[in-house]
C-alpha cells in the first residue's frame, strides 16, 4: 500500500525515525568532542578557538549544503549526473579556494583580531584549527551530492550507514588525539575533518552500484540540463544556506566585543550543541512532510498535528534538562566545564528552550512552501532571521552590555521567532490554495 494512503501517526513515526536518528547522531558529535576539549589544557581558550574555527568552517560550507536536494531532484540519468557532478566539482574547488585565501595570516588576523577583536592567543589556536578543517567543506559537498542519488533511488538506509561511519571515526580519532595530548581545538577540528572525509568515501562506495546503472540510463526529465540552468535552480537554495549559516561569524564578532568575551566564546558552543540535539528532531521533519503529504495534500492535518506534538515534546524535554539538576550533569560531568563556565551556561540554556519548537515549526512551514512551489519566502525569512539576530546582538552587547552568551541566546530566539512569524501567513496562504483547488 502507498505510504501516503491512510496515514497514521505510527506510519509517520516509522518513516521519520531513521531520519531523526541520522540527525541525532550528527548532533551528538560536537558535545562528544567538547567533552574532550574541556578536559585538556587551557580549556577556556581551546573551546573558544574551536567555536570560532567551527563558525567559519560552517559559513564556508554553506554554498554546498543544498547539493543533496539538487542531486535528489535533478540526477535522472547519465547526462544530468555528469553535469551536476561538474557543477559540484567547481563549487567544491571554489569554496576550498576561499578557505585557503582566508587562511592567509594577514587576511585571517585582520578579520579575527582587528575586526572581531578576538584575543591573539585564541586567534592563533583558531587559525590552525581552521587549517585542519580544510578538507571539511569539499568532503561534505561530495557526500551530499552522492547522498541525493541514494535518496532518489530509495536507498535512504545507506545515508544512515554513512552517518554511522562518520560518528565511529569521530569517536575513534577523538580518543586517539585526546590520549596523544594534542591541543583541544586541534582535537575537535581533526576528528571532524577526518570523520566527514571518511563518510564521503563510504558514501561513494555505497553508491557505486547505483552509479553503474545510472550511467547506462538516458535522461528522460533533465536531458537539456546545463551548468547555467543548474545555477539558476541552485542559487536560491544556496542563498538560504548562506544566510542561515552566515550568522555565526556575526555572532562571534559581537561575542568578541561583549562583556565576559572569552568566557562567552567558550560557553556558547557548549550550550548551542546541547540545544542542537533537541533541534535536530525538527530539522529531520521537513522531508517527512514533503514525502507523505499525498497527491491531493490529504495528509496535511495529520502531519501538522504530528509537528505540533513533536514541538511540545522537544520543549518539555529540554525544559526538564534546563530547569533541573540534569543541567549540572550535562555541563559538569559530561561536558567537563569548570564551575565558572558551568555557572555561565545556565541562563543561555534556559533562554533557548523555545528554539527546538521554533525549529520544528520553521521546517514544517518551509516544507509546505516547497510543496506549493513558492520557495522565495524561505530565503526572505532566513534573511529576516539574520537581520533580527544581528540587531538583537547590537542592542544587547553595545547598549545593554549583557554577557555575550546571554545576548546570543536572546538573539537566536528572537531571530528564529521573526522567521516563524513571517512565514505563518505564507504557510496559511499555501494551505488555503490547496483547499480551494480541491473544491474545484
Amino acid at each position: 500500500m502507498d505510504l501516503t494512503e491512510r496515514l497514521t501517526y505510527r506510519r509517520i513515526f516509522i518513516f521519520w525515525g531513521p531520519l531523526a536518528l541520522t540527525w541525532l547522531m550528527m548532533a551528538f558529535e560536537q558535545p562528544f568532542l567538547i567533552a574532550f576539549i574541556a578536559r585538556l589544557g587551557d580549556a577556556k581558550f581551546n573551546l573558544a578557538a574551536f567555536g570560532i574555527a567551527g563558525s567559519f568552517a560552517m559559513i564556508i560550507e554553506a554554498p554546498i549544503i543544498m547539493l543533496m536536494s539538487a542531486s535528489t531532484a535533478l540526477v535522472t540519468g547519465q547526462h544530468s549526473y555528469r553535469k551536476l557532478k561538474r557543477f559540484t566539482d567547481i563549487l567544491n574547488a571554489g569554496i576550498t579556494g576561499i578557505q585557503l585565501i582566508f587562511l592567509i595570516p594577514p587576511v585571517f588576523n585582520f578579520v579575527v583580531i582587528d575586526l572581531m577583536e578576538v584575543p591573539a592567543e585564541i586567534a592563533r589556536l583558531a587559525h590552525i584549527a581552521l587549517a585542519i578543517f580544510l578538507p571539511w567543506a569539499a568532503s561534505i559537498g561530495y557526500r551530499r551530492f552522492y547522498q541525493g542519488i541514494l535518496i532518489r533511488n530509495n536507498l535512504t538506509r545507506r545515508v544512515t550507514y554513512g552517518t554511522m561511519v562518520r560518528v565511529s571515526v569521530i569517536i575513534l580519532v577523538g580518543l586517539l588525539l585526546y590520549t596523544a595530548g594534542i591541543k583541544g581545538a586541534y582535537v575537535g577540528a581533526g576528528a571532524m575533518s577526518l570523520a566527514v572525509l571518511s563518510e564521503a568515501v563510504a558514501t561513494r562506495m555505497m553508491v557505486s552500484g547505483t552509479l553503474k546503472a545510472l550511467l547506462k540510463k538516458e535522461d528522460t526529465e533533465n536531458s537539456n540540463l546545463t551548468l547555467r540552468s543548474i545555477l539558476r535552480f541552485y542559487f536560491p537554495l544556496a542563498l538560504t544556506s548562506i544566510l542561515s549559516l552566515g550568522v555565526h561569524p556575526f555572532v562571534t564578532f559581537f561575542l568578541g566585543r561583549s562583556y565576559m568575551a572569552v568566557e562567552s566564546l567558550a560557553v556558547l558552543p557548549v550550550v548551542s550543541s546541547l540545544v542542537f540535539i533537541f533541534r535536530s528532531l525538527g530539522l529531520s521533519y521537513q522531508e517527512v512532510n514533503i514525502a507523505l503529504i499525498g497527491k491531493n495534500k490529504q495528509n496535511y492535518p495529520v502531519l501538522r498535528n504530528f509537528a505540533v506534538y513533536l514541538g511540545l515534546l522537544v520543549t518539555v524535554l529540554i525544559s526538564i534538562l534546563a530547569f533541573t539538576p540534569l543541567a549540572d550533569l550535562w555541563f559538569v560531568n559530561i561536558s567537563g566545564l569548570s564551575s565558572e563556565l558551568t555557572e555561565l551556561s545556565y541562563v543561555p540554556l534556559k533562554i533557548m528552550i523555545l528554539l527546538p519548537a521554533f525549529t520544528v515549526l520553521l521546517n514544517f512551514q518551509r516544507s509546505v512552501l516547497i510543496i506549493n512551489g513558492t520557495t522565495g519566502p524561505i530565503s526572505r525569512a532566513t534573511a529576516l532571521e539574520l537581520i533580527g539576530i544581528i540587531l538583537t546582538m547590537l542592542v544587547c552587547v553595545v547598549f545593554l552590555n549583557l554577557i555575550g552568551a546571554v545576548a546570543a541566546a536572546i538573539a537566536f530566539v528572537a531571530g528564529k521567532g521573526l522567521s516563524n512569524i513571517y512565514l505563518t501567513p505564507k504557510q496559511r496562504g499555501a494551505v488555503a490554495a490547496w483547499r480551494h483547488a480541491t473544491l474545484k
